[in-house]
């Protein structure tokens, strides 16, 4: 008689059970394939949009265990198993987690901006969180930059993409603003034309967008002229250089004082 009531419940749970064990393969087959190919669809979407491969498989991860995690919940719905207190642990195991490492979420969130938006990329001169260099790496938490004087620096990529950003090589193009000052007694047509000049034979300056020299302001001390050339962003520096050096001796060949401070010493006789 015992072993027939043994029997009996194995049947009882077989009636019982059964259906929903099978549902729960079938949702545990389909759900994992439906994942496998969401997974494939995601991770071909960021080949084609290069994301950086360290940040691909993180996110990869994530979202595999992600959907695992949420598949599982539904399996063990299925057979009747209660979830709410499953998945309130859960969360507040999350919220913990989060709590403790919300400086690093926000790095690792600030990371995935950078990499989606794209407002910078190895290579670029960017000034950004009173700091400048040069882009070296835009790692998971972190963006390095090399300074002009080979200082490496660090900056937390959730302060990097919430702050702003100058990207000195996002542009083809860059405009050089020069402020030449000359004395009051100078001729202006003359000036002019001698900034002018300087610009045009420059084998490094652009005819389109034209160049510009203005008179901008009387200063106390001078006239003050905007002299303005457009130039490749790789040649920016050199152009500078030879601009500032060119236009101090075509000023000085022509007699046009470049004023500058006076000191006046008063000496005092014993």
């Amino acid at each position: 008689m015992e072993v027939q009531h043994w029997i009996d419940k194995g049947y009882e749970l077989i009636i019982d059970f059964g259906p929903k064990v099978l549902v729960a393969i079938l949702i545990w087959i389909i759900g994992s394939w439906v994942i496998k190919l969401l997974l494939k669809g995601v991770e071909k979407g960021m080949e084609k949009g290069n994301y950086d491969v360290s940040l691909k498989k993180f996110l990869i991860n994530i979202l595999k265990w992600t959907l695992k995690i949420v598949l599982i919940i539904v399996i063990l719905g299925t057979v009747g198993i209660e979830t709410t207190s499953f998945a309130a642990i859960l969360a507040s195991a999350g919220l913990a987690v989060g709590l403790a490492l919300q400086g690093s979420l926000a790095n690792f969130a600030g990371g995935i901006l950078l990499m989606i938006f794209k407002p910078i990329k190895i290579g670029d001169y960017i000034e950004a969180q009173g700091t400048a260099g040069t882009v070296r790496e835009i790692q998971i938490f972190t963006t390095k930059l090399t300074s002009p004087d080979n200082k490496q620096i660090i900056i937390p990529n959730g302060k990097l993409s919430n702050d702003n950003i100058v990207n000195y090589s996002a542009m083809d193009l860059r405009r050089i603003d020069f402020v030449f000052g000359v004395g009051y007694d100078s001729d202006i047509k003359q000036t002019r034309d001698i900034l002018m000049e300087q610009l045009t034979s420059h084998p490094l300056v652009l005819k389109d967008p034209a160049p510009l020299v203005r008179l901008s302001a009387m200063a106390d001390s001078s006239l003050n002229f905007n002299v303005r050339p457009w130039v490749k962003n790789s040649d920016y520096w050199s152009a500078y250089y030879d601009i500032m050096e060119s236009t101090k001796h075509a000023l000085d060949a022509a007699g046009i004082e470049i004023p500058y401070p006076h000191q006046v010493h008063i000496r005092k006789e014993d």
